[in-house]
């Protein structure tokens, strides 16, 4: 087995999930969302976006929603600013169609289908991989628009401390703080981040029309969070590798309401990875871990409503080389969900066992990836999917790929028993897509475009015969997404570019209709340059008209964005960076009367030895 071909890759899995991660990604690097393994993201036959660690600091970055926004395939609505709900669409699907993970664990409310990005702190981050088209032959309900896996800071092999100080607009404050170490056999990272701004007018609802958040409270609503990150791991003979790790976010955000106006909320994910190296014939990983979302909710500071939801999840997968270039996965993973609350839910827990098998392999200048899953939910029963992935590389620089793939989506515990609105007969969502990929690289320029169709069938709407969601839509959406990343006379670029149609095909009056708040063409354009211990950038974001409603009745217009950044280095660890967001002061809405903010300024003062 010494010539397999998936052997380095293997190995390398058991870097990503032993090794410490470095600030500085490789110009190639190594991505494991798209396959559950190991692989480059030039041998993926799925569409991927990496953000590493030195895209943030690059960017500057304040939350994961900027992070992501005009990211090809990407919608974000956003109510009101830092820390307000936040709505991400991934190739036009639903907000609740994409599955997301925290370092291998799946992550989200179970009430509302949704992850909290809102409260997701960038200090904690390594990187994000997004994975778009569906994934539900390798992770099960939910993959029907992607993945999108966070990884958090592991740190550095030796010991080196971090600080960062920032204030700016709004009278925003950050601080964080980060200790790691370790040796050949053992590391720990430990870093502690906090945020507190006042904000502004979250919502210019009105209570006469019913409009926005039916109430007007004309007031700042201010954000407050405080976030631990704590890793460590042991390294054993022979390769085996054991990681633990601890993600805890406290937050506290105001908003405008009729019936609850703050809330304090707790995003928790304790996990930990065994890696088992199965001599020359491949690697045995194990993952178990608990992911919690909790909300306590306050009227003008009477106490209104709890919402906490918990997922226990339980994975193990093995990977075995087959001849000299095929992997064959075989794996199994458990999940269950529990509701407490305020609110009474008929049934307030459930699980869902998968198995699933996925093979890769290569001959010639061709690559296949077949995978197949079989889902058991307590509540729906049996559901099975599977994709099917082809590549063909015409040179060393050109590749073409295809792909279908099947995915559904469970109902989620609002839609099904939130008291006076769910529906208990809700059936699961369903998905097919077809996808046609091109990319190619230079010395210069790596660039990619994927043409896409998505049907949804069974597609949960309002119903309103019935006063509640239903089974009574569907969607049909296509887009083109296209990636370039380039150096051009001495500044580093990337550009994304998203041409979409997501429509509504359900059988009444809103047929053809625009999928509320998902964009036909948006763009984003990322450019930095170094002038000696200067480095200077700019993102451009440029977003096309969208709709809040089905019945495109109220629009929400189109804006361009415009963010500087400077970062200039004092000496050989101190830096100092500038932020200077949208500067021309735009006046935009992500949903309707929910405003985005002004033109915004950040002070950063960080201390991050070099290595």
């Amino acid at each position: 087995m010494s010539g397999n071909r998936f052997t380095p890759l293997i190995t390398a899995l058991a870097s990503v999930m032993a090794a410490p991660l470095q600030a500085a990604e490789p110009a190639d690097p190594i991505i494991v969302t798209a396959t559950r393994t190991a692989q480059t993201v030039d041998a993926s036959l799925a569409s991927v976006t990496v953000i590493g660690r030195a895209d943030i600091e690059r960017l500057q970055a304040q939350s994961v929603e900027e992070l992501l926004a005009g990211v090809a395939g990407i919608d974000i609505a956003n109510n009101g600013g830092r820390g307000k709900n936040t709505s991400l669409f991934l190739r036009g699907t639903e907000s609740d169609h994409v599955l997301v993970l925290i370092d291998g664990l799946r992550v989200g409310s179970a009430t509302t289908g949704q992850a909290a990005f809102q409260d997701f702190p960038v200090d904690q981050i390594e990187r994000i991989e997004i994975v778009r088209g569906p994934r539900s032959a390798l992770y099960g309900s939910e993959a029907i628009g992607g993945v999108i896996q966070i990884f958090t800071r592991k740190g550095d092999a030796t010991r080196r401390p971090e600080l960062g100080l920032s204030a700016g607009s709004h009278q925003t404050y950050k601080l964080g703080a980060a200790i790691s170490g370790g040796d050949q056999d053992r590391w720990y990272s430990l870093s502690l981040s906090g945020e507190d701004t006042e904000g502004f007018n979250a919502c210019t609802g009105s209570s006469t029309a019913f409009a926005g958040c039916y109430t007007e409270e004309p007031d700042d609503d201010g954000y407050r969070n405080l976030s631990l990150n704590l890793r460590g791991g042991l390294r054993f003979g022979k390769g085996a590798s054991l990681d633990l790790h601890l993600l805890r976010v406290n937050s506290d955000v105001e908003f405008d309401g009729s019936f609850q106006n703050e809330a304090e909320g707790v995003q928790q994910v304790l996990g930990a990875g065994l890696e088992l190296p199965l001599g020359e014939i491949g690697s045995l990983r194990l993952k178990a871990g608990q992911s919690r979302d909790e909300s306590d909710n306050f009227k003008d500071g009477s106490y209104a409503s709890t919402f906490d939801t918990r997922r226990n999840s339980l994975s193990l997968q093995a990977d075995f080389g087959i001849g000299d270039s095929g992997l064959l996965s075989l794996g199994a993973d458990y999940y269950d969900d529990k509701v407490t609350s305020s609110a009474s839910y008929a049934v307030d827990s459930r699980d869902n066992k998968g198995l699933f098998l996925q093979y890769q392999g290569r001959l010639g200048n061709h690559d296949l990836q077949v995978a197949l899953r079989r889902d058991d939910d307590q509540q729906f029963g049996n559901h099975t999917t599977g994709s099917i992935a082809v590549g063909h590389d015409f040179a060393d620089s050109l590749r073409l790929t295809a792909s279908y793939g099947t995915a559904f989506k469970a109902p989620t515990f609002n839609e099904l028993y939130y008291p006076g609105y769910g529906n208990a007969n809700l059936r699961p969502e369903e998905s097919r897509s077809i996808e046609l990929g091109l990319s190619g690289r230079s010395e210069r320029l790596r660039w990619s475009a994927s043409l896409y169709q998505t049907r949804i069938d069974d597609l949960i709407a309002y119903d309103s015969s019935l006063l509640a969601p239903n089974n009574i839509s569907e969607a049909r959406i296509r887009g083109l997404e296209v990636d370039i990343d380039g150096q051009w006379f001495g500044w580093q670029t990337r550009t994304s570019l998203t041409l979409a149609d997501p429509e509504h095909r359900g059988n009444d009056s809103n047929r053809g209709n625009q999928l509320p708040r998902r964009a036909k063409r948006s763009l984003r354009l990322d450019l930095d340059r170094d002038f000696g211990r200067l480095r200077a950038g700019a993102t451009l974001r440029a977003v096309g008209k969208r709709y809040d409603n089905l019945a495109n009745s109220r629009e929400l217009g189109g804006y361009a964005t415009l963010d500087l950044r400077l970062r200039y280095g004092l000496a050989r660890d101190w830096t100092l960076g500038a932020r200077l967001g949208n500067l021309f002061d735009r006046d935009y809405q992500l949903a309707s009367y929910y405003p985005q903010d002004g033109r915004n300024l950040l002070l950063t003062l960080a201390y991050r030895p070099q290595r």
